[in-house]
């Protein structure tokens, strides 16, 4: 018999990321029924279902691998609505399965660098003060450093601090971020910190001037521990879909992003933007979100996003 303890959080988990996803799924379900009701299946079907695809941002080429598979051995007969989310959880599956990855904090590297980086508003800040809450709660001995400009961004990371009773350094509002990482990373080595997290200022990945001073960052993060940083992690903001991929693209180059966070992901019918980027960038997809709450905030696992987006209970 089934530990049933152990099954509790992960049933919640999974309505939230299914209710986190209605949105995406709704939107897909409700087109593919309309679709699959009137006819049998036909090259016409099969363009339209790519189409819907398409609109929930899973990229082209997982569109037409997905229609290709809907269509195998069905031509010509009645197909269900259920069949086709089947084969769309099953493709999206295969496609999300070697980028969910887990965060690995090691041990051996003391404090653990994490800079996380991403553009103004998609979440960076919250994220950091989750993350912070969860490696609190593992036991780490966690540290806050406020590399931001923004005055407000600054007192939410302090916030988040006495929350987690986790040391926050920063600056004035204006101050240099370089300076403060090498600072925070200098006092996190005094003190024995497990794992330093390093906010930056939200940043768009067509300013350039913003964009070499994330270099410069991570330069000067380099004279204190040469391994440093040992986690880039780029957040983004689900709702933006495509644009995505231009940030994911842009911040790779400039800071060498080692891993995805997405947040809102509750706030789109265009979740499928996740696919698009695993398809695309191969880069490890550690942490996602479906709500503002502290727990909604959780590891990446394949085969739960790709039935929650597909709308299979």
């Amino acid at each position: 018999m089934n530990d049933t303890t152990s099954e509790t959080p992960k049933l919640s988990w999974w309505r939230r990321l299914s209710n986190g996803l209605k949105r995406t799924s709704s939107s897909l379900g409700t087109a593919v029924a309309d679709l699959v009701t009137k006819r049998k299946l036909d090259r016409a079907m099969l363009d339209d279902i790519e189409d819907v695809l398409l609109r929930a941002d899973l990229g082209t080429s997982v569109a037409v691998r997905i229609a290709d598979a809907v269509g195998t051995g069905r031509y010509d007969k009645a197909i269900s609505a259920d069949e086709v989310k089947d084969v769309v959880a099953t493709e999206v599956e295969k496609v999300l399965a070697p980028v969910a990855k887990p965060l690995v904090i090691d041990a051996a590297r003391k404090p653990f660098v994490i800079l996380v980086v991403g553009v103004n508003g998609s979440g960076k800040t919250t994220t950091i003060g989750k993350l912070s809450q969860k490696f609190a709660s593992e036991g780490r001995k966690v540290m806050l450093a406020a590399g931001t400009f923004r005055a407000a961004a600054i007192e939410q990371l302090k916030v988040w601090g006495e929350r987690t009773k986790t040391p926050v350094i920063a600056g004035a509002q204006g101050s240099d971020s370089a300076s403060l990482a090498f600072n925070a990373l200098t006092a996190a080595r005094e003190q024995a910190i497990d794992v330093l997290l390093i906010d930056t200022a939200g940043r768009l990945q067509n300013k350039a001037e913003l964009m070499n001073e994330l270099e410069k960052v991570v330069r000067v993060i380099r004279k204190v521990d040469d391994t440093a940083p040992h986690a880039v992690l780029l957040v983004l903001d689900a709702t933006v879909g495509q644009n995505a991929l231009s940030q994911v693209e842009a911040f790779h180059r400039t800071a060498g992003v080692t891993g995805l966070v997405m947040t809102k992901l509750d706030g789109t019918a265009r979740g499928g933007i996740l696919v698009a980027l695993a398809e695309k960038f191969k880069l490890p997809v550690h942490f996602i979100g479906v709500g503002e709450g502290v727990d909604d905030l959780a590891p990446f696992t394949a085969r739960d996003f790709a039935r929650a987006i597909a709308g299979i209970e």
